[in-house]
């Protein structure tokens, strides 16, 4: 079951950058938004709670403020974009987890 969250992080992160170079299906999202699911589930432990939360509050962040910067290019935010769609449900899984434990002490 490990392996499972690894690698459906591996394929998270190519179908992101992929879709951000011009693979812009419909499916897109709905896949990496599956896949972000599975590594909440499975990939992210109590160890890396913190840094998991941590890192993608900072990458949710900068995708805001890389939308602003001219002259970035509209493929990086698309990347990113794309990365975000992942990472969100894999947070929002990991941060309820978290939150359980916390109200159980």
């Amino acid at each position: 079951m490990e392996k499972v969250g690894k690698y459906a992080f591996i394929v998270g992160l190519i179908i992101a950058v992929l879709a951000g170079l011009g693979l812009d299906q419909s499916w897109v999202a709905w896949i990496l938004a599956l896949l972000g699911l599975i590594v909440g589930f499975l990939n992210v432990g109590e160890k890396e709670t913190q840094g998991f939360l941590l890192a993608a509050i900072g990458l949710m962040l900068s995708a805001t403020a890389i939308q602003a910067i001219p002259f970035v290019g509209v493929v990086l935010t698309r990347i990113v974009a794309y990365l975000v769609v992942f990472i969100a449900p894999a947070v929002l899984i990991v941060a309820l987890k978290s939150l359980l434990v916390t109200a159980k002490d």
